[in-house]
């Protein structure tokens, strides 16, 4: 079987189902697991070039408020079709985070084979699990997937376990600084299996700009930023934006030394199965609960101290 992947997490998915050797196309932010991807082409582009943008440059690229980025993304149709592919693994949940559903399916269709596209559309945590078992059946691995969701959930398990009885802090997980973007789909989820409150976004929704007042009323007790596509250094260089915003020092999780940074890419804006392992971080940042294999610094890192004089 040939795969090709339009989606970072459906190579997730593929890869924890010990299918990354069947791999033959991927997008070019495919980033995990690194070394099996490396020898697999590259079938898509981005249209900006983010790393000389800022986050209100990069949000007005990809239609600001509306949240389309239909553009943002290219999908090389000559290298398609030498990928050859059987299945096709995308997504039609948001046109920002991949190459979007109605371009995949045209290219699709010039191709000369049978080829099967697969749209993956979880909203919640357990939807982002249960992909797994969807991904799996459809590549012939269905006992694998059913295995592969049942240690993930476990561990998810493990995680409520581990928090359970404890006070539950409010939390503001936001998911881009500029303008402010709360994080929606399944991070609620995540916050609450941590044991925390999720604040301005309810799981499974679909979450869009808010104004800074909004989040100043909610009054977090933990703020934790995670911006979708930037690795944690690239949050921390922007952290100002935040610091320069009307009585941001006067935030309860300011003022506790509760504001915290996290590698979206890699456990929280995507859905694959890593956002169980974002759970078990967001159990050490809201309880100092450490899993078995322990969080570290590029995991999650603390931007204040307490009383905000950081």
């Amino acid at each position: 079987m040939r795969i090709v992947s339009l989606l970072p997490a459906a190579t997730d998915l593929v890869a924890d189902l010990g299918l990354a050797g069947n791999l033959t196309g991927r997008t070019h932010e495919c980033d995990w697991p690194a070394e099996a991807l490396r020898t697999v082409p590259v079938v898509t582009a981005s249209g900006i070039d983010a790393a000389r943008m800022s986050s209100r440059e990069i949000s007005e690229a990809v239609g600001g408020a509306t949240h389309h980025g239909s553009s943002l993304y290219s999908l090389d149709a000559g290298a398609l079709a030498r990928a050859a592919p059987s299945v096709v693994l995308t997504q039609d949940l948001c046109d920002v985070c991949a190459v979007s559903y109605e371009s995949v399916s045209r290219a699709v269709r010039v191709l000369d084979a049978d080829t099967r596209v697969i749209s993956l559309e979880p909203r919640t945590l357990d939807e982002v699990l249960g992909c797994l078992r969807q991904v799996g059946e459809a590549l012939g691995v269905a006992r694998t997937a059913v295995r592969r969701e049942a240690v993930w959930r476990e561990r998810l398990t493990a995680v409520g376990a581990s928090v359970a009885g404890r006070r539950r802090p409010r939390v503001a997980a936001v998911e881009w600084l500029d303008p402010l973007w709360p994080a929606g789909h399944w991070v609620p989820d995540q916050v609450r299996w941590a044991g925390g409150e999720p604040l301005l976004a309810a799981p499974g929704e679909h979450t869009g700009p808010m104004t800074w007042e909004r989040l100043r009323d909610a009054r977090p007790d933990v703020v934790v930023l995670m911006p979708c596509g930037f690795e944690p250094a690239r949050t921390e260089a922007e952290y100002g934006l935040l610091r320069a915003l009307p009585g941001w020092g006067d935030l309860p999780a300011v003022r506790s030394g509760e504001v915290w940074v996290v590698d979206g890419p890699a456990h929280f804006n995507r859905p694959g199965p890593r956002v169980v392992r974002g759970a078990e971080i967001l159990a050490y940042v809201l309880h100092g609960v450490q899993p078995p294999l322990p969080v570290t610094r590029d995991e999650a890192r603390r931007l204040e101290p307490a009383g905000g004089e950081g």
